[in-house]
């Protein structure tokens, strides 16, 4: 399972990918279904939804 905040490298990051196992460590778990990422000007924004209908965003 991998752990999704604002603490976690960009690296772990980006080698996230669909199917992954993934949690915010509070109340969103699940699989990867799909992930979009964007950049503000200020931070890189990633946006991973989850098969449950849940979206985890990380600002970095």
């Amino acid at each position: 399972m991998i752990r999704l905040n604002k603490d976690t490298p960009s690296e772990v990051l980006q080698e996230v990918k669909k199917g992954d196992l993934v949690t915010d460590t509070f109340s969103k778990t699940g699989l990867v279904e799909d992930i979009e990422t964007s950049d503000d000007g200020l931070y890189k924004v990633y946006n991973f939804h989850l098969v449950t209908g849940r979206t985890i965003t990380v600002k970095k």
